[in-house]
């Protein structure tokens, strides 16, 4: 049995293939990828018996995948997305497992999989990933939930339970029950691509902030913005540069 993973966070990617291969001790693992690039080029020279794929990866959404080439295998999606978007894999009889992947939930569709074959190479099942992938194009989607990383355990964080995002050496992610989680993103620019620009703002180089967890500000005489959160924190400054456009974000 051969399997392809798609999954472009390190840290689910490591833990996601322990519990595969722990699964199907038997099974050659390919991956995991982390592009759409890297799936498609793999998929165009083999066709591996089960995929577990991610949906947005490092490059794009990996749905468009399916509807480029005729996948006649199981998909198993692994997702940090909304209910809504869950609904929809529902009804096209699509499995998913919530990040971070359950082993119990893992073994499950596994066992799905192996009873019944999935209506990948079917054209009226394709029809509706089709319309599935251009309605989610309509409108930008942001991550709705973080998988980080905690001793040898990953959690997973929602979007609007994160204070905000450090740089020190690497990139934390400051929970609102005050709790510091190492993410495996390389830098703040990264992980401000991912996230609604409605809620959260590049404050200075070492600071990504929600504006829910914003309790006060005040200028000083530098004209620049000291912020103050409801959470523990380091002290938060807005240069005099980027005053003007904080102000407008805070006031919507």
């Amino acid at each position: 049995m051969t399997i392809l993973l798609l999954e472009d966070e390190p840290i689910v990617a490591e833990s996601l293939k322990k519990q595969v291969a722990a699964l199907v001790p038997d099974a050659v693992i390919h991956g995991p990828l982390a592009t759409v690039s890297e799936a498609r080029t793999f998929l165009a020279t083999s066709k591996p018996d089960l995929i577990l794929s991610d949906i947005q990866l490092a490059d794009g959404n990996s749905l468009q995948l399916f509807t480029e080439h005729q996948v006649n295998c199981p998909v198993i999606f692994t997702t940090a997305y909304n209910e809504y978007a869950v609904r929809a894999f529902k009804v096209n009889s699509i499995d998913y497992l919530l990040k971070p992947v359950d082993k119990e939930e893992l073994r499950a569709a596994f066992e799905k999989f192996r009873k019944q074959r999935a209506q990948m190479g079917d054209t009226h099942y394709l029809e509706h990933l089709s319309e599935l992938l251009s309605g989610m194009g309509r409108g930008a989607r942001f991550k709705e939930r973080f998988a980080v990383h905690s001793g040898r355990n990953v959690v997973l964080v929602k979007s609007e339970d994160i204070a905000f995002f450090s740089k020190e050496e690497l990139i934390f992610l400051h929970s609102r029950e005050e709790r510091k989680y190492i993410t495996d993103y390389r830098s703040l620019d990264e992980v401000a691509e991912l996230v609604d620009p409605a809620r959260f703002y590049r404050a200075n180089r070492q600071c990504l902030v929600n504006i829910s967890y914003i309790s006060s500000m005040r200028s000083d005489d530098a004209g620049r913005v000291h912020v103050l959160l409801s959470v523990k924190s380091p002290e938060i400054i807005v240069s005099k540069e980027r005053a003007s456009s904080f102000r407008k974000w805070v006031e919507g």
